[in-house]
């Protein structure tokens, strides 16, 4: 059964910077792309970035990295320069392929719990 645990969420100032980790486990690390999501308060649920072993995709540019550490079978979310705007539940969800073919949603296989950011100004 795949597993996807979140961590790293906290509160911080606006200005600051956050490094979120999303452990994965139960598959083989490269038949998923791993993305990215967050959701603010009565706001719908938007892609933020998904990697996999063949590529990275981005739809929030600039502030937001995504990196995997492949030994570790983990996903980090790197935010710099933190806004107001950017407080949210972050999620990250596993999507069936080797590839980042969609950052919607309703396409991934498999969700973690959500950590949340509050970012203060």
């Amino acid at each position: 059964e795949v597993q996807l645990v979140e961590s790293g969420g906290g509160l911080v100032q606006a200005g600051g910077s956050l490094r979120l980790s999303c452990a994965a486990s139960g598959y083989i690390f490269d038949d998923y792309a791993i993305g990215w999501f967050r959701q603010a308060p009565g706001k719908e649920r938007e892609g933020v970035s998904c990697i996999s072993s063949s590529d990275v995709r981005d739809s929030v540019k600039g502030r937001f990295t995504i990196s995997s550490d492949n030994a570790k079978n983990t996903v980090y979310l790197h935010i710099n320069s933190l806004k107001p705007e950017d407080a949210a539940v972050y999620y990250c969800a596993a999507l069936w392929g080797s590839f980042c073919r969609t950052l919607r949603p309703s396409e991934y296989d498999y969700w973690g719990q959500g950590t949340q950011v509050t970012v203060s100004s």
